[in-house]
């Protein structure tokens, strides 16, 4: 009996050439070396972007593009080809907004293109191994012969072939919303002295934020600082926290410096990463 898989190619190293301006994503590429490697008695559904992305300029409209083609082709598993600099993202986005329904997807890219003599042609082997060969749900990233699951990736090189690492997260229940609305949300950075005038800037502009903030949840003794955040909020305005550390998560109440977080109203974001904290705003 015959299979189906679905191609979901948004652009990314993998599929790159060289061009006088540096790499850029060619049609064709990815989708020959698929075809190359399908197995008899696989039939293959493509839906490839056009333009096609690097992945710094992908977004929610385009989380939504692929969600809505894997909605238009239930049941099959899917394998989605993907620049590696906003994966972490995508990984965040797709493991949130699929929650609880039996899909499988495999995220893939990779540092080299194809062709090159790099680690694409093994990062799709596995991917082409894990989608086909594999049936528990969830959403996964091939690369540098693992598979992890994708819902909290960072990537943690940014030249090395082994470029990701997964942060474990906590089991995620079926979201609110699961596509993304036109929301402006964006993740924030707490620094020694971070000028409170420019906190106050930023959440004039934005319906949301993540913020990362110290350690197991501390930030400065500024009363500043907390008054912005409580009008912020009392404005309607959500701000999750996430460590900066990059494993260990939050601890509200373990020291007094960061108790002013929570008498504000500031989510505990818990274990998650800064990728997922934004996701969880989007789509909770």
């Amino acid at each position: 009996m015959g299979m189906d898989l679905l191609l979901i190619h948004t652009g990314g190293t993998i599929g790159m050439v060289p061009t006088a301006n540096g790499l850029a994503p060619q049609k064709g590429v990815v989708e020959d070396a698929i075809a190359a490697r399908l197995p008899t008695g696989v039939t293959l559904h493509q839906h490839v972007f056009d333009p096609l992305l690097d992945s710094a300029d992908v977004g929610p409209k385009h989380w939504n593009e692929i969600l809505s083609v894997l909605t238009d082709h239930p049941v099959m598993p899917a394998i989605v080809t993907h620049g590696t600099d906003t994966m972490s993202f995508t990984g965040a986005a797709l493991s949130q907004a699929l929650a609880d329904l039996d899909r499988r997807v495999i995220l893939c890219g990779s540092m080299q293109p194809l062709n090159t003599g790099g680690d694409a042609e093994g990062n799709l082997d596995l991917a082409l191994d894990a989608a086909l060969n594999h049936s528990d749900a969830g959403v996964y990233l091939s690369f540098a012969g693992k598979l992890l699951p994708a819902d909290g990736l960072t990537k943690y090189d940014s030249h090395a072939d082994d470029a990701f690492r997964y942060i474990p997260q906590t089991l995620s229940s079926a979201p609110t919303r699961r596509q993304f609305d036109a929301q402006r949300l964006a993740v924030v950075t707490l620094t020694p002295d971070f000028p409170v005038a420019a906190l106050s800037a930023m959440l004039s502009e934005l319906d949301g934020a993540v913020l990362r903030v110290f350690g197991a949840g501390t930030a400065m003794n500024n009363p500043a600082l907390y008054n912005a955040l409580k009008s912020a909020i009392a404005d309607g305005k959500r701000i999750r926290a996430v460590s900066q550390s990059t494993t260990g998560g939050l601890e509200p109440g373990a020291y007094a410096a960061g108790s002013e977080l929570w008498a504000a109203g500031v989510e505990n974001g818990g274990l998650e990463t800064p990728e997922a904290a934004l996701i969880h705003l989007w789509l909770n």
